[in-house]
């Protein structure tokens, strides 16, 4: 314990990457990122509070020829109250995070050691990441210490990340050792007073997915910024080089700059910003666009997803004709965002971060610490951030009549305008800087020391598998919308057995459109969600697209060959462009013109492998063969090890038939699309539901006992 009397000492506990007080070898690898410089920074700001004794950063020492000298030094002195102390744990050489799961044992072993020899315990230990956590779990029960831990990431949430990224289940065990992970993760959780996390979204989505989740626990503290790097133009901004850069190919680069700053990815949303940028005179007299989405050299050499961004941004900025009042520079360094930011400011411009869902926002803060306005998405994390700061106007991302609103408030009110650069400037310094961090972080964490103040714990349910057992998979229009009190009903059913069973919806409506109508009728995010008929797969709780999908599905797809034989079929007519996708066409068709049999038949002939559905007796939809809302269903089932046996359908036309054929158990709600789906009350496994739309999910739920047939839940030790 400190031997001051009224001062603590906290132990921090990071096992992986390499850590040393000065020139951080960020991006050296995936192990050496983020982390390892929020705690550093976390050390020092704690270390220069007068209510610290002592603070240190514990680590694994590493001894090897690829690696500095500086990693082998048990202690590092950075200051007279901070250090970072090294501890053996297997071999001497560098060791990635996924092996290191057999040496943890013998590092929380050698770290009691450690303390024991200097006869001189922590008041409280503070464990980062999951390998940390499972250390700190067995230390501070060892010796009767008490833990807070930050997750920074959860492997339950990774897992759908990698699964995404077309790795197996057994492939992510194998390389990833999830299991292990995962358990550590609950260990933790069972152990930990505290669990501190940057925002309440993160608590929600992802925290509470775990078995040893209590909300009591939770506690939110953002992570700080370094406001000497991000800070107001001091003038000269608009004379420097960058400046004369971003703006060159602008016809009059003496406008205020809407600035927006992100990577190429379709949930950015940067799209329905230049959609309303060009639907607006006003906003085009009064300011330009800059646009910084990553670099470039060559768009065809990007990934396919940043291709087909980088597509509809240039498009975009075509059908608009907003040539010369639009920038999207192909390159830019890191060290030059925090000038960009003051370039923004000091032209009298605003930030805006449209993204479709934003847990944190990052650069909403470096903005405010720029003393530039914000306007950013009403989803996550920049809820708090204008909440703590005043600064901006928070906006439906699905709606670009309120991003234009929102920039013509600021763009014309130098009042406001000024009024919000102030407030996030004092924002930042009191919620988001190091020096706000650690001392809200002390205040959390000094009664916890002091046992004053401990968590009582909850009797919990143990679910009796590491992953979920079971899925919902249900349509959007004719299921889910339409009786909102039934809704609500199994809404509350799902939250319910939110740790045994995913939650999915398959919809033929676009990813915008299908957020937009979810949102209408408070329908929270799926753990799964499957839109354009089943040509795209979506992860919570970022939105995550299933690339592997994507490129699975792309087998034999010639869409530019399709188009010519269609367009001369007396009763098709193609949807409007909205509607079409990448691997989606959509047609209007009038059965009383055309037969879809000689569709298929006529497209066969021309030795195209395709999948032609009909919904709602009028839409048409051509796609590849291998895509179809039950062939996502099933490639998802797989992906995640949920058998078919264990997954309920719900549907209502007939785009959810293949869903619902098969070994799954499926309903049809009794509004279902006219007879579509008569063809199926034969089948074993459909069951025809009395009741609508949510009542039918209900009502087809009970019928199969879904939730009692294997409840193989046991009450936590």
């Amino acid at each position: 314990m400190s031997d001051k009397p009224g001062k603590i000492y906290i132990a921090l506990i990071s096992v992986h990457g390499l850590i040393r007080g000065r020139n951080l070898e960020l991006g050296r690898d995936a192990d050496t990122g983020g982390q390892t410089l929020y705690v550093l920074e976390l050390a020092q700001a704690l270390s220069e509070l007068p209510e610290v004794a002592q603070v240190d950063l514990i680590t694994r020492r590493v001894d090897g020829d690829d690696v500095s000298p500086e990693y082998a030094e048990p202690i590092e002195q950075i200051n007279d109250r901070f250090r970072i102390v090294r501890i053996e744990a297997g071999s001497d050489e560098y060791i990635y995070k996924e092996q290191l799961w057999d040496h943890l044992d013998v590092f929380a072993d050698n770290l009691a050691d450690f303390f024991r020899e200097q006869n001189r315990f922590p008041d409280l230990i503070h464990s980062h990441y999951a390998d940390a956590g499972l250390v700190g779990a067995h230390v501070a029960s060892l010796l009767g210490i008490p833990l807070v831990h930050t997750g920074h990431s959860l492997g339950r949430v990774k897992r759908r990340r990698l699964l995404a990224s077309g790795l197996s289940a057994e492939q992510i065990e194998q390389r990833y050792n999830m299991s292990r992970r995962v358990e550590a993760e609950e260990i933790t959780l069972a152990t930990a007073e505290r669990v501190i996390t940057s925002t309440h979204q993160e608590i929600e989505e992802q925290y509470e997915i775990y078995d040893h989740y209590q909300p009591e626990q939770m506690r939110v503290i953002p992570p700080g910024t370094n406001i000497k790097q991000f800070k107001p133009p001091s003038g000269g901004e608009l004379e420097t080089d960058l400046f004369q850069y971003l703006t060159s190919h602008l016809t009059d680069a003496g406008k205020p700059i809407i600035l927006a700053l992100s990577r190429p990815d379709k949930r950015k949303n940067i799209g329905e910003l230049i959609e309303a940028y060009g639907e607006s005179e006003r906003l085009q007299q009064l300011a330009n666009l800059v646009i910084i989405a990553g670099n470039r050299d060559d768009i065809d050499d990007l990934e396919q997803g940043a291709q087909e961004v980088f597509h509809d941004l240039l498009v975009a900025i075509d059908r608009y004709d907003l040539y010369g009042k639009v920038a999207m520079p192909k390159h830019h360094q890191r060290d030059q965002v925090p000038m960009m930011y003051r370039i923004a400011a000091a032209s009298g411009g605003v930030f805006v971060n449209p993204a479709l869902t934003e847990p944190f926002g990052l650069t909403l803060i470096e903005a405010a610490a720029s003393g530039l306005p914000i306007v950013a998405t009403e989803d996550g994390g920049p809820r708090d951030i204008i909440g703590n700061c005043h600064n901006g106007i928070l906006i439906d991302p699905l709606e670009a009549s309120t991003v234009t609103e929102a920039l013509l408030k600021l763009l014309t009110d130098n009042d406001t305008w000024l009024d919000y650069s102030r407030q996030g400037l004092a924002g930042v310094a009191k919620h988001y800087s190091w020096q706000a961090h650690a001392q809200r972080y002390l205040e959390l964490v000094k009664p916890i020391a002091e046992r004053a103040e401990l968590l009582e714990r909850k009797p919990l349910q143990r679910t009796s598998q590491m992953f979920a057992e079971k899925a919902i998979f249900t349509d959007l229009d004719l299921n889910l919308i339409g009786d909102d009190e039934s809704l609500q009903k199994l809404l509350k059913l799902l939250r319910d057995h939110r740790k045994t069973t995913k939650f999915a919806i398959a919809t033929g409506r676009r990813l915008d459109v299908a957020l937009r109508l979810m949102k209408k009728h408070q329908i929270p995010e799926p753990d799964i969600l499957i839109t354009s008929s089943g040509t795209e797969i979506y992860y919570a709780p970022k939105l995550t697209p299933d690339t592997a999908w994507a490129e699975h599905i792309d087998y034999h797809w010639l869409p530019h060959k399709i188009r010519p034989l269609l367009a001369d079929i007396p009763g098709l007519e193609r949807q409007p462009k909205a509607e079409q996708s990448r691997f989606k066409l959509s047609y209007y068709i009038d059965p009383e013109q055309s037969d879809i049999e000689d569709i298929k038949r006529l497209l066969h002939q021309e030795e195209q492998s395709v999948h032609v559905q009909l919904a709602f007796g009028q839409y048409l939809d051509i796609m590849p063969i291998r895509a179809s809302k039950g062939m996502a269903l099933r490639y998802v089932a797989d992906r995640w090890q949920i058998p078919l046996e264990q997954i309920f359908v719900a549907g209502g036309s007939g785009a959810d038939e293949d869903m619902m054929r098969g070994n799954t158990l499926a309903a049809v709600v009794a509004n279902r699309h006219h007879e579509e789906l008569s063809q199926l009350v034969d089948t074993d496994r459909i069951y025809f539901a009395n009741q609508s739309h949510a009542a039918g999910i209900l009502e087809a739920l009970d019928y199969y006992q879904f939730f009692q047939q294997t409840e193989t839940q046991k009450a936590l030790p």
